[in-house]
């Protein structure tokens, strides 16, 4: 195994998938018979967000009564994890399927390994990934932030789904705590969905996509012109402080979403 240097392309029917292991092992290129879902540019595509999702309150955490503190990005919260700005390592790919990994470094204090596989599909793509700790225990998250395109040549996309609740956003944009009713967009907000994640995007006479995971967290943004956000993640904004969850040598972090889709 060693470090990848170049894209990952994986093509199956007219479903066709790029992954950039050296900027964060993101996902640059989906295209569906030729169209592309995902809005361009290095910091854009789809990353993983980990081992922390969304804003990590003024950077700081604490882990066994031990505060750590994370850089600003943009201050004054610490954004989307290590794993974007990471060069991720290839460790296998195949025509329908690649699995990359990274180490767990500074600024992030605990040694560990992130793991991502992608398996594409002639109408799905399913993405997994894994969160191991090497030595002690620590809270972490994981998740994806994609940028899908608001338009695909037509008319803009609808965003569909039913969410049990809604994290109040304060005027820091962390979550308050206090869980309300879904309010109507715009969007820079984390929803909850005990039976899973299930949201669907509907380019009107182009495509239908779903996205679904196992998990309860996503964050919605479609504040932008350019594309909107769906976010599957194992947790809220701020979670490493208001719910953590431990990853343990015995026991990671695992999550998954699948994509799917129907042409129009």
């Amino acid at each position: 195994m060693s470090r990848a240097s170049k894209n990952v392309q994986l093509t199956v029917g007219d479903a066709e998938l790029t992954v950039d292991p050296t900027h964060g092992c993101r996902i640059s290129s989906l295209r569906i018979g030729g169209t592309e879902l995902l809005r361009q540019g290095e910091r854009y595509g789809c990353f993983p967000m980990v081992p922390w999702c969304g804003r990590t309150g003024n950077g700081q955490f604490r882990s066994g009564g031990e505060l750590h503190v994370l850089p600003l990005n943009p201050p004054p919260h610490a954004m989307h994890g290590t794993g974007r700005d990471t060069s991720w390592h290839t460790a296998r790919e195949t025509g329908s399927e690649a699995a990359f990994y990274y180490d767990l470094a500074e600024p992030w204090p605990y040694p560990g390994r992130v793991t991502q596989t992608f398996e594409l599909a002639e109408d799905s793509l399913t993405l997994r990934m894994g969160v191991e700790a090497h030595v002690d225990s620590f809270p972490a998250q994981a998740g994806w932030h994609p940028w899908f395109l608001r338009t695909l040549g037509g008319q803009d996309v609808r965003i569909d789904f039913d969410a049990a609740w809604q994290e109040e956003r304060g005027e820091n944009h962390l979550p308050t705590g206090r869980r309300i009713d879904p309010l109507p967009g715009p969007w820079d907000d984390c929803f909850g969905m005990p039976d899973g994640v299930d949201v669907k995007l509907t380019w009107p006479e182009r495509l239908e996509l779903t996205v679904k995971s196992r998990d309860e967290w996503v964050v919605v943004y479609d504040e932008q012109d350019e594309a909107v956000c769906v976010e599957p993640q194992s947790g809220p904004p701020n979670g490493l402080n208001t719910a953590p969850r431990l990853v343990t040598p015995i026991e990671p972090l695992e999550i998954a979403t699948t994509w799917s889709w129907v042409r129009l």
